[in-house]
């Protein structure tokens, strides 16, 4: 192998050699010359060592001197491009190409008016070789002026008139114009040069009018890539382009290019050209962005992204283009939050392996979430605004509401005044009626004092079951006030003053409304002896309580009582003893008994009944007698238990465990039942 590489070797030196003195022994054939020449091309391209070796034996100077002596158009030309062939192959042949004298002789090829178009384009290809990746190079074309003379041809090589690229003529023309964007393109970038820059931007507004008189692929893309370079990392001439309106043509032919790529694929490639020239123009300004918004670009540009034919560098672009259309431009954001942006971007991440694509989309993601979170705060208060109105509302219907409850209640307290009137005026004539009923042989103290107790039994039974017609039985017709307080959903206050003192009545409230007896069992209660008077106010503040906030009752509803029970027998024999005693006018209007005749259900029994009586201050004789029987005989009992402790009332360890026993298993089922659900 190294044989074989020596062996190459020398025979590229032989080669080498042989073609320079061809050239040097041929200056009267130039279509000798020209052959040697490109022989001489070709054999650098084959070999990287074969630029150093012709430059040691002095080739390249040979050549150089010879392009600027020859007469022969022809071998000027192949001489340039030799040149420029050679220089782009080796670093050192450029270096060694780089000067003054070189660039000067370059301009006169391309000021000279014979000059063939030819020539011209060889010599622009010269200087873009010698200026690209040299900093050197384009220091140099700038002092010697080769920068005018490109911005001159940029100008006058082609004319917009005359876009006919099929005349060979013109194509010609359009290659040299086309060379010359190249050679700019290297003066300003790769590396950066600001001042080039500056001098270069002089040409936008020609720019501009090719952008808006030729939408071709061989006119944009030239002119793109020399705006995208001229302005990438320079504030300054950014906004010089954005002034004189350079990014709202790019805009439009945006516009015109995303409309024409849909199933038009070079239209689709040359929008991504576009976007990136935008993307240069705005990339460190990003409040400039504020212009593409009125075109709609994120839009397009999101509508240009979902193009099947596109490839993952250019949709880098694309996305890149949107992260800095969207980092200082609400509006924009807004844009792609519309157009369903962001849920693209997150599809991005999710499908693309690719790292830069990714970054890409992270960066529009966290561009658009300022505006992700105005917009939901936006949202809550646009949600407690309405809120709000809707309180509003309800408080005026709730206000109205309060307004007709008013008028109501004070019809409600007009009518219970008259009620209350009206009450006061039927216990006068009940205890006038009450007492001239009497016979007269109850006109004694003892009889007055019956009197008046049944005067205010009668009067309290009147207060519970509302005002009604002598000796009639009738149903509880609750009246307005009554019904206002049902419907306003009113709970039946406390125990009334004579309720508390009976503990029967009491024991019918705890059974709930619908137990509530109709007024055809008449049950009454009696109240602690007292004076007449003092009777009479706790009477009438009762009557108040009772029509403040009357208890629920079911209207039509009767309970009737087993006839067997005992106390429901008992009543019936002292209502038949006071019917014989005090008349049957008497007895319609008088409804007194002890607690004991009271006609209750299942809730007495031999436990509470005796309480029951002792708690009540009238007793009936019968049950008197009773009373103190029992009296007598737990009497007995206690003082039997002082000489025998062992004999108890009650198995109260019994009922205890009982009692225990039957909570523990009430929780097992409680626990058990809870489980199933």
């Amino acid at each position: 192998m190294e044989k074989d590489e020596i062996k190459k070797t020398q025979e590229m030196k032989t080669d080498l050699n042989l073609l320079l003195e061809c050239l040097k022994y041929q200056m009267d054939n130039p279509s000798s010359q020209k052959e040697a020449l490109v022989t001489i091309y070709s054999v650098c391209q084959q070999n990287s060592d074969a630029s150093i070796y012709f430059r040691e034996i002095g080739g390249l100077m040979f050549v150089k001197n010879l392009a600027k002596s020859s007469i022969h158009s022809m071998v000027k030309e192949a001489a340039l491009f030799t040149l420029g062939a050679i220089a782009e192959c080796n670093v050192y042949c450029q270096q060694t190409l780089c000067t003054s004298e070189f660039f000067e002789d370059v301009i006169c090829f391309l000021s000279k008016y014979k000059s063939s178009i030819n020539l011209k384009r060889m010599s622009v290809y010269v200087m873009l070789v010698l200026v690209s990746n040299n900093r050197t190079g384009q220091t140099l074309v700038r002092e010697t002026g080769c920068v005018g003379i490109l911005l001159q041809f940029f100008r006058t090589a082609l004319s917009m008139s005359e876009m006919d690229l099929s005349n060979e003529t013109i194509y010609q023309s359009y290659q040299l114009w086309s060379s010359v964007c190249s050679a700019l393109c290297a003066c300003v970038n790769n590396p950066q040069n600001d001042v080039n820059q500056k001098i270069c931007s002089s040409v936008f507004q020609h720019a501009n009018k090719w952008l808006q008189s030729c939408i071709k692929p061989e006119i944009i893309r030239p002119i793109c890539s020399f705006i995208c370079l001229t302005v990438a990392n320079n504030t300054h001439v950014q906004e010089y382009f954005i002034s004189i309106g350079g990014l709202a043509v790019l805009s439009e032919v945006l516009i015109k290019l995303e409309q024409d790529s849909h199933g038009n694929l070079p239209s689709a490639k040359l929008a991504v050209v576009v976007t990136k020239t935008l993307d240069a123009c705005i990339a460190d300004n990003p409040a400039v962005g504020v212009v593409l918004a009125k075109y709609h670009i994120v839009s397009k540009l999101l509508t240009l992204l979902l193009h099947e034919s596109l490839d993952s560098g250019e949709k880098f672009s694309i996305i890149l283009t949107l992260g800095h259309c969207t980092e200082a431009c609400e509006e924009n954001q807004l844009h792609l939050f519309n157009n369903n942006g962001l849920p693209l971007m997150i599809q991005v991440l999710t499908e693309s392996q690719n790292e830069e694509l990714n970054k890409a989309a992270t960066f529009v993601l966290h561009n658009c979430k300022k505006i992700t979170e105005k917009l939901s705060l936006n949202l809550e208060e646009f949600s407690s605004d309405m809120k709000k109105a809707q309180e509003l509302k309800e408080l005026k219907v709730r206000e109205r509401n309060i307004e007709d409850f008013w008028k109501k209640a004070k019809e409600i307290l007009h009518r219970i005044k008259q009620l209350e009137n009206k009450e006061d005026e039927e216990k006068i004539e009940r205890r006038e009626l009450v007492r001239n009923s009497l016979p007269r042989s109850l006109n004694t103290p003892d009889a007055s004092k019956h009197s008046r107790v049944d005067s205010i039994a009668r009067g309290t039974n009147a207060e519970r079951n509302g005002p009604r017609k002598q000796g009639q039985h009738q149903n509880y017709e609750p009246n307005a006030a009554e019904r206002c307080n049902a419907s306003a959903g009113h709970e039946p206050q406390d125990l009334s003053l004579s309720d508390r003192a009976n503990p029967v009545s009491a024991c019918y409230k705890e059974c709930g409304p619908a137990n509530v007896l109709s007024t055809t069992s008449a049950p009454s209660t009696a109240s602690a002896p007292r004076s007449h008077s003092s009777y009479k106010r706790a009477t009438c503040e009762k009557s108040e309580q009772a029509y403040k906030c009357p208890a629920p009752a079911v209207r039509n509803r009767k309970h009737h009582l087993p006839v067997t029970d005992p106390l429901a027998l008992c009543s019936d024999i002292i209502s038949k003893e006071a019917s014989n005693f005090q008349g049957s006018d008497s007895y319609k209007t008088l409804n007194f008994r002890c607690s004991g005749c009271v006609e209750v259900g299942k809730t007495l029994n031999s436990r509470n009944f005796s309480r029951l009586l002792h708690s009540c201050p009238f007793q009936c004789d019968r049950h008197k007698v009773i009373l103190e029987a029992e009296d007598r005989y737990k009497s007995d009992l206690r003082k039997s238990l002082i000489f025998n402790k062992k004999i108890l009332l009650t198995p109260h360890k019994k009922r205890r465990y009982d009692s225990e026993s039957s909570t523990h298993e009430e929780r097992n089922n409680f626990q058990n039942n809870f489980q199933k659900k």
